[in-house]
């Protein structure tokens, strides 16, 4: 992480890997948006996927087709956010073109524009600036109005990053009634980053 990567968006081709593998390339590579305000990136350290139609804790379980998820149904690489509670979060759409999987990005490492984030955040400690996946939104300035865009075009991309040493793997967090899906293995994280949002 010494060298600064270029801040270029990979090409669409990038997602086009199934769910989990594509949760786990994401870790590491560079979250980037831009804004009137500057521009603000992290490297993905942590990402949860949900594969659709047959997994409960998916919006588009049971192929669910609504307003808040028709864009899960479009070709890997748009952009799914959606709000919980006040927060927005983001997600990476995955899979083939109507089969709704996406990925959440749960937490970065911040990168560039850090003095951004804080002003956008108003936390003390850098740890907690994009330490969970309503964070990490609120801090890069990512918002609903990103819906539909996708991540291999400016201004919110994805960029190349670095290769994590070793990857852990576990349930995924605050799906609790979800029966089985709660236990799948579907969270990734980069081991020992203090960004993770639970270890």
């Amino acid at each position: 992480m010494s060298e600064r990567p270029l801040l270029q968006p990979v090409a669409a081709p990038f997602f086009e890997k199934n769910t989990l593998e594509l949760a786990r390339t994401l870790l590491g590579c560079l979250l980037v948006k831009e804004t009137e305000e500057g521009v603000a990136a992290g490297f993905i350290v942590e990402t949860e996927a949900y594969m659709g139609a047959w997994d409960r804790a998916a919006h588009s379980y049971g192929n669910r087709r609504t307003k808040r998820t028709e864009v899960m149904f479009q070709s890997p690489g748009y952009v799914y956010t959606y709000q919980m509670h006040t927060h927005c979060l983001v997600n990476v759409v995955s899979g083939l073109e109507d089969i709704p999987e996406a990925i959440l990005i749960r937490a970065i490492e911040p990168y560039i524009g850090t003095g951004l984030m804080f002003a956008r955040r108003k936390v003390k400690e850098v740890k907690q600036l994009t330490n969970g996946p309503g964070k990490l939104t609120k801090a890069l300035g990512i918002t609903m109005k990103d819906y539909g865009r996708v991540f291999y075009e400016r201004p919110l991309f994805i960029a190349e990053g670095f290769k994590p040493e070793q990857i852990m793997t576990g349930p995924r967090i605050g799906i609790d009634n979800t029966g089985e899906a709660k236990h799948y293995p579907y969270r990734f994280w980069v081991k020992d980053n203090p960004f993770v949002s639970r270890r």
